[in-house]
């Protein structure tokens, strides 16, 4: 096992690929409440999620969905989350600090319950670690209202910048710095030839969000109807980021 590999590499949920196992690794962590010490930015220094806090927290995701940010009031959150306005008050704060912590609490769902968020196996090609982090956006984007929380930040984002700011910093940031730092360990190891490993990261990411992300978030019915299956955009995604960046004796497969 190439020791550079293991120790530079991060990883994720136990996403199904091709050989289906799980082994040994060393990975990166999903900060745990990022900037909860900031004013203005999280809970109280300190304080860990309640019961109280999921339920307000799920609430306010659904409320600030359906009605954009103007639209939502903590008398509102404290309603739907079966709690009192001074309970939200009390953890929250804000109806700001509200949606930072929902936004924190939606892209927790990218990681799986080891708090993992790009898996990169020691031992896996850079094939199959493409593929299951292609499949990993895949799933984050059909099974937790990404595509509508992407619409809800497109469209707040012109009147309210730190909206987006927060979007990226807390959620699409650190997927995109972990996953170039898995593709780091695969240039250390010489699985692949790539000289900037942050721009080939977001370079694969739009290989596969470009088909199965942005045309339900942008409302294209058309071509929502029209696209390619999944498993097709994905073997595509791959093989087009492998044709450029595989080393020269590789080749794509």
């Amino acid at each position: 096992m190439d020791a550079s590999v293991r120790n530079h590499l991060s990883a994720a949920r136990d996403v199904p690929g091709p050989r289906g196992r799980s082994a040994s690794r060393e990975r990166a962590d999903v900060p745990e409440q990022a900037g909860a010490n900031r004013p203005g930015t999280g809970q109280k220094a300190g304080r860990r999620r309640t019961a109280s806090d999921e339920k307000i927290l799920k609430a306010a995701k659904e409320l600030f969905l359906a009605d954009r940010y103007d639209g939502v009031t903590l008398d509102r959150v404290a309603e739907r989350a079966g709690v009192s306005r001074q309970t939200v008050y009390n953890r929250f704060g804000s109806k700001e600090t509200v949606f930072r912590e929902m936004v924190r609490h939606h892209w927790s769902e990218f990681a799986g319950p080891d708090r993992r968020l790009v898996e990169c196996d020691a031992d896996a090609s850079a094939e199959e670690v493409l593929r299951a982090f292609a499949w990993s956006m895949h799933r984050f984007a059909t099974e937790s209202e990404q595509i509508r929380f992407a619409r809800l930040v497109v469209a707040e984002s012109g009147r309210l910048p730190w909206i987006a700011d927060e979007f990226y910093r807390i959620g699409k940031g650190p997927v995109v710095a972990a996953f170039a730092e898995c593709l780091d360990g695969l240039v250390r190891a010489g699985r692949l030839r790539c000289p900037d490993t942050r721009l080939a990261a977001r370079q694969f990411m739009g290989l596969v969000q470009e088909f199965l992300v942005w045309p339900g978030v942008m409302g294209f019915e058309e071509e929502v109807a029209d696209r390619p299956p999944a498993d097709v955009v994905i073997e595509e995604a791959v093989r087009t980021f492998l044709a450029r960046y595989a080393p020269e004796s590789q080749g794509s497969s």
